[in-house]
């Protein structure tokens, strides 16, 4: 048993750490209110943006457009949104674990964030950009800024496509990392709509000048909405991890409290008996 000193000493440092968990569960469950109702309010637009393309590579299947040329030359080059800073739980090494399992050391890298910039380093992996960027600052511009070589190179064949590896908001209790591609654009798949009326739409120049207009937007909101899923889900993770240390430190601190009781206890008795025992010598 330990002594109640150091039962004490012991006491204070996880009601101090405890009062440091706390204060970070509030402030990441601030941001994530925040960051959240960022996300949600991009939904919107990012899904009439999505049906526009759409309804214009379904009804043009003849298009021609450099978005959408497929080639097997070259290799993918991928966007990988991380974390700043630690104390996340498990957020980083599912994003690891999830490029571990989906690209190989040679396919290039340019990663937003910075926890993971010494690991991919030692691993071997191809890391576009030579220095860590932040992601707590980090602005949508910039982002874009930053693939917009990439993109030349996919046009001139360099490459054959462009994705991002983001962590997807499930809910405020899950979050999954996954791959979504920016380019080749595809004609994705749409609900069963039976019975609706489809109405015919004109597209005026033509299809091909509207989807080098459109294009532009879609891939600039796909990266955008990557981190604010991205961000959301950091945040979500953190005050999962930071709710978690609070309750331990809580219970760890109800242990310490009852041994050390347990200890003053038995050091009172002792007293005790060691006073009766000596009034019986007396």
């Amino acid at each position: 048993m330990q002594s109640k000193q150091a039962l004490r000493s012991r006491i204070r440092s996880v009601k101090s750490t405890r009062k440091i968990t706390s204060a970070m569960e509030m402030i990441a469950n601030a941001k994530l209110f925040k960051q959240r109702a960022a996300m949600e309010a991009n939904r919107e637009y990012a899904m009439r943006l999505r049906q526009t393309i759409n309804e214009i590579i379904a009804r043009n299947p003849g298009i021609d457009s450099p978005y959408m040329n497929h080639s097997d030359n070259g290799k993918k080059v991928t966007i990988v949104f991380c974390s700043d800073m630690g104390l996340c739980g498990a957020y980083n090494m599912n994003v690891m674990r999830h490029i571990r399992t989906t690209l190989t050391k040679e396919d290039p890298i340019i990663l937003i964030g910075t926890s993971l910039y010494r690991m991919l380093t030692h691993d071997g992996y191809t890391l576009v950009n030579t220095e860590p960027i932040a992601s707590e600052d980090v602005t949508p511009q910039e982002i874009r800024d930053y693939i917009r070589s990439s993109e030349e190179k996919y046009y001139t064949g360099e490459i054959s496509s462009l994705e991002i590896i983001r962590t997807r908001f499930v809910n405020t209790m899950s979050f999954k990392p996954e791959t979504i591609r920016i380019l080749p654009c595809e004609l994705e798949e749409e609900e069963n709509t039976e019975g609706t009326m489809h109405v015919e739409t004109l597209f005026e120049p033509d299809a091909n000048s509207i989807l080098a207009e459109v294009m532009p937007m879609m891939i600039a909101d796909m990266i955008y909405s990557a981190w604010m899923e991205s961000t959301t889900s950091e945040q979500g993770s953190r005050r999962m991890a930071m709710k978690t240390a609070t309750d331990n430190a809580d219970e760890l601190s109800s242990e310490l409290l009852l041994e050390y009781n347990k200890a003053r206890q038995a050091a009172i008795t002792q007293e005790i008996t060691e006073i009766v025992g000596g009034s019986d010598a007396v």
